[in-house]
């Protein structure tokens, strides 16, 4: 619960939350991948993984701008994936996405445009929908609650340490994205405008203070404790897949090892993840196949080989999906792997 809220705040109130500790260098990082493994590793000062879980070319972008005390982002893919990993533990994430291709999961709530997920960065989990655009702003924690306390005169709200998705304020969402936006777009335009700290404090605190304010008064997190069993189900599932790739289990062992009927492990998934189980447990054994084509650590394994590491048996099938998820031939992957290592 979130009360005092405010909407008229001078920006100049958040300045004074300024300190030598939030004094960081400001820089901008772009990239353009034609792979998510590429896209992944790109982002600095963080770990991520991305699994490719619908069929096609992938191709994607991000900016990042780093402020004092603050990063943004804004990052475009052409497929729909599973984002996993840290962003910081000692920060707060504020984001949101827009896609024409259906709905989106931020550990496991469903998103739509209009949605803020909002969570510590110690743990990342984000399905997104094909031709996804997200934007986000991660903030150091102690700058923040420093700035909630000015703003709002009280510590920061405690549901601010869960992952929750939220429903902007009517009408913010649009306007946090277009200034979001704008803001990058000046910065690509002009870098230099990153060596003036007048200016970057004054972004800043634009862009701060308008996602701080287009969150709701109110937010509910009883629905949280039913999510978390859901995608419980679904990462025990996960896990006993990984844990043995080579033997693909169907699903009625699935269910059997983790409790849960058919229906149930079904509903976990599409409600999670939006996709089924069969489905998406397919989808990230050709992601790790795909990986192990792609790694030059071991050139000398044939592409039956790495398909047979991650349960594969029938070439002629598995060249088949490799093909429609990814965009190529499991063989050209291979090749592509041995000319970089030559």
């Amino acid at each position: 619960m979130r009360i005092g809220h405010t909407a008229n705040v001078a920006e100049e109130t958040v300045a004074k939350a300024d300190g030598a500790r939030f004094a960081q260098a400001s820089w901008v990082h772009a990239a353009h991948a034609v792979g998510i493994d590429e896209l992944a590793a790109t982002q600095p000062d963080w770990r991520l993984r991305y699994d490719q879980l619908s069929k096609g070319r992938f191709v994607g972008s991000l900016q990042h701008v780093r402020l004092p005390g603050v990063r943004l982002v804004v990052e475009r893919v052409s497929r729909a994936v599973r984002q996993r990993g840290q962003i910081g533990s000692n920060d707060v994430g504020f984001a949101m996405g827009l896609s024409p291709s259906g709905a989106s999961y931020f550990h496991g709530q469903r998103i739509d445009g209009d949605s803020i997920m909002i969570g510590r960065g110690d743990e990342l989990d984000l399905t997104t929908s094909d031709d996804y655009l997200l934007v986000a702003m991660v903030v150091d924690a102690q700058l923040l609650s420093e700035i909630w306390q000015r703003l709002y005169d009280q510590p920061w709200s405690s549901w601010l340490n869960r992952k929750v998705v939220v429903q902007a304020r009517p009408g913010m969402a649009d306007h946090v994205r277009d200034l979001h936006m704008r803001i990058l777009g000046s910065i690509a335009n002009d870098p230099a405008l990153l060596h003036d700290p007048r200016v970057t404090l004054q972004l800043r605190d634009a862009i701060l203070i308008d996602w701080l304010e287009s969150i709701p008064e109110e937010v509910d997190t009883s629905h949280l404790k039913s999510v978390d069993a859901r995608r419980k189900v679904v990462d025990r599932a996960c896990e006993l897949v990984l844990g043995q790739p080579d033997q693909a289990p169907t699903m009625l062992k699935v269910c059997r090892e983790v409790g849960a009927s058919p229906r149930k492990l079904d509903y976990c998934f599409r409600d999670v993840l939006g996709i089924s189980p069969s489905k998406y447990l397919r989808a990230i054994r050709l992601n790790g196949a795909r990986r192990e084509l792609k790694s030059p650590a071991d050139i000398s394994a044939t592409v039956h080989d790495v398909a047979a590491r991650w349960g594969f048996w029938h070439m002629g099938a598995f060249s088949t999906d490799y093909r429609l998820q990814f965009g190529e031939l499991p063989s050209q992957t291979r090749r592509s792997a041995a000319t970089c290592s030559t």
